[in-house]
């Protein structure tokens, strides 16, 4: 089983790939990665990976087609995937757009994110009904290689999924560096800053995952402690936090439903 990935050096292409190799999923002379440059970057110590630029070449060699480009750029691809399984990680890019420019019939889209190459992504991943039962196993262990996976019956859930897990940890991100600025402003070292945040998300992270409590259930007991993390919590809480959250992940919502035409699909 060969498996190529067009845009396999890029930052999700790439992170997929490293994971499926640490593995154990694939062999190196068994994958094969495309980009414009032909540079190895990031596989400087995988020589039997296959480096190409060559994206028809890709095809021909493989029995995966896994289709890893901006979603602006995927109309410029000039492929024939034919009876090959086609795997997509772009967001708002439908089955069907994906049939109609690449000939592929059996498809399957998902979206994992960059925690990927740290096997902590969840990537839902949906099959159209061309997909055969062996494809879909197929695609349960492979973006298992990559952390969670979870197969949805519904493609149009994809787009919500492209902002709550997509685009999850950059939004994470976001709150750790404003933490960050808050602890700045209050007199403290930026490093000193960097570091206490750093770990607070690793073992709040922790918390949250393992914890029996879900989510909610945390919240509410530390608000009804009283103590400092309540008056905290209260003051986000007033400020609006949670309703932003909830606006970002509408936009990025609107955004992936907008697909590569950069308008809404019209339905009915």
């Amino acid at each position: 089983m060969k498996i190529g990935i067009i845009g396999g050096t890029g930052w999700l292409g790439g992170a997929i790939a490293r994971a499926l190799l640490d593995t154990g999923f694939v062999a190196q002379g068994d994958l094969w990665l495309s980009n414009t440059s032909g540079r190895r970057d990031g596989f400087e110590d995988r020589p039997d990976v296959m480096i190409t630029t060559d994206n028809r070449e890709l095809v021909r060699q493989c029995d995966i087609v896994c289709l890893s480009v901006l979603p602006q750029a995927f109309p410029s691809l000039d492929i024939d995937i034919g009876d090959r399984l086609a795997i997509s990680v772009m967001a708002g890019v439908t089955s069907a757009e994906i049939a109609s420019r690449t000939g592929a019939r059996r498809i399957v889209r998902s979206l994992p994110n960059a925690a990927a190459e740290l096997r902590q992504s969840f990537t839902p991943w949906v099959a159209n009904a061309a997909a055969s039962a062996e494809d879909r196993d197929l695609v349960q262990r492979m973006f298992t290689c990559c952390g969670e996976a979870r197969e949805i019956g519904d493609e149009a859930q994809l787009d919500y999924f492209t902002g709550l897990t997509g685009s999850g940890p950059a939004f994470l991100a976001l709150v750790a560096d404003a933490m960050i600025g808050s602890a700045i402003g209050h007199g403290i070292d930026p490093a000193t800053a960097e570091e206490a945040v750093r770990q607070l998300f690793r073992g709040g992270g922790r918390m949250v995952t393992e914890a029996v409590e879900s989510p909610g259930e945390i919240v509410r007991t530390f608000v009804d402690y009283a103590g400092t993390t309540a008056a905290g919590l209260t003051a986000m809480i007033e400020a609006g936090v949670p309703e932003g959250i909830g606006r970002g992940l509408d936009a990025a919502f609107e955004k992936a439903r907008q697909g590569m035409s950069g308008t809404p699909p019209v339905s009915g």
